[in-house]
């Protein structure tokens, strides 16, 4: 009998318990698949934007983990972990009991690095939209700022490599504000450490660059690229910009009455103070198996797995990983926990493919990146109404397959196959 235990609930750790659970009773015997979380409901995260104006609940995008995972035959155990014995293959737990395993799956999302600009997050003078309960709270205080308007800061720090919900939630933020009549009120600075708009960490999608810089424009949203932020005020943000050269070109302090910058990802405690597991930053560094450098029983998928950036730029910046990338290294993780099960050598390498839709609230833009890292196979974007649409219409489908427990329905893989899209490589 073999014990998988996968740390984290979120939207790797989730698919990643359907995917193992169902491997293993294709295989046959007495296998146990157990997830731990540090809470007891999964939430999903992209529609966080959406929480920040309001446009959703915390009910809406959220559930109870524990009767979805133990109808399919997974245990959950909520009391989180704090400390990663890998020697010894044992977690300890946050109740203070051990939990062996046998291969353990490392999902658990990353820790939210505000400390590394003085005065950011939401203990500071900034909002996030990173986390549900976050995002609650930016939107509590968005409803205060909008009975006395002013400037708003929205963007991304130095050592960011998660663009998207910044493009996401200032163009959110304008369409709110033009519904209640008073973006006339506020002017709107974005600004972010990419060399261009668009960059997004990949070194743009297609093109990219000129339709996010149209969207900021007709939005009438001022922007700043190669941007560092150095401090954050109550009501102002000091930065500098930088040339293509590292050179500081410009500098200055940006009004405002509300801002949301992301912040740099760090790993989280149990697992960044694992000896062997990760890198200097805390994520679990990887071989093209998803499996850990030294623990080879150790897998990591998901935004605590360590990737360099695609490229030097003047401003640091980390290479996003999405949605879909995070299922494609999920379904490699089981195909190579099987294999070992059967006493081979794994095999299995995930695509990496992004398929990104940002929703600007009235609009939007699609990507396809596939690989995610350039160079790519594919390459596609587009914008327009329908994007909103869709992005509504996936919040609902993802929903709904964490509930049912089918990580990737057939329609679902014959749909993206006939796109020339697949999970393993």
């Amino acid at each position: 009998m073999a014990h998988v235990v996968i740390i984290g609930a979120g939207i790797g750790g989730m698919p990643a318990a359907y995917e193992m659970k169902d491997a293993l009773k294709k295989l046959g015997g007495q296998h146990e698949v157990t997830v731990v979380s540090n809470v007891d409901y999964f939430h999903f995260t992209p529609s966080n934007p959406w929480v920040a104006v309001g446009w959703r609940d915390k009910e809406q995008i959220s559930f109870a983990c524990s009767p979805y995972l133990n109808k399919k035959g997974i245990n959950f155990l909520s009391c989180g972990v704090d400390e990663i014995l890998a020697d010894e293959n044992r977690l300890r737990l946050g109740n203070g009991q051990f939990l062996d395993y046998d291969y353990l799956i490392v999902a658990t999302g990353p820790r939210l690095a505000f400390e590394l600009v003085e005065g950011m997050g939401p203990q500071g003078h900034t909002h996030s939209i990173c986390h549900v309960d976050h995002a609650v709270e930016a939107h509590k205080a968005f409803e205060e700022f909008c009975k006395n308007p002013g400037p708003i800061v929205v963007g991304a720090v130095q050592g960011v490599s998660c663009f998207g919900p910044a493009y996401e939630y200032a163009a959110i933020l304008d369409t709110e504000l033009r519904r209640r009549k008073i973006r006339d009120k506020v002017p709107m600075t974005f600004i972010t450490p990419e060399p261009y708009i668009g960059h997004l960490g990949l070194g743009g999608v297609e093109d990219s660059k000129s339709m996010l810089e149209s969207e900021l424009r007709k939005r009438d949203i001022k922007f700043i690229t190669n941007c560092k932020t150095l401090k954050v005020h109550e009501h102002s943000i000091d930065y500098e910009e930088l040339d293509r050269h590292g050179a500081v070109i410009a500098s200055g302090s940006l009004p405002h009455k509300y801002a949301m910058l992301m912040p740099p990802f760090r790993g989280v405690g149990p697992v960044a103070n694992c000896e062997g597991l990760v890198n200097p930053l805390g994520f679990v560094t990887i071989n093209e198996f998803q499996q850990n450098l030294k623990f080879k029983n150790i897998y990591g998928t998901g935004v605590i797995v360590a990737i360099p950036p695609i490229e030097t730029t003047p401003v640091p910046i980390g290479t996003p990983k999405t949605g879909f990338m995070i299922e494609t290294m999920t379904t490699a993780i089981v195909h190579n926990i099987i294999h070992d099960l059967k006493g081979e050598a794994p095999e299995k390498s995930g695509t990496w493919g992004a398929i990104c839709l940002a929703d600007f609230g009235n609009g939007g833009v699609a990507l396809i990146a596939y690989p995610q890292i350039p160079p790519r196979n594919m390459v596609w974007a587009k914008s327009g109404a329908w994007v909103h649409v869709a992005k509504v219409g996936f919040e609902k489908y993802f929903m709904r397959k964490m509930k049912t427990g089918v990580s990737e329905p057939f329609m679902e893989k014959a749909f993206l196959k006939r796109m020339g899209i697949e999970r393993l490589k």
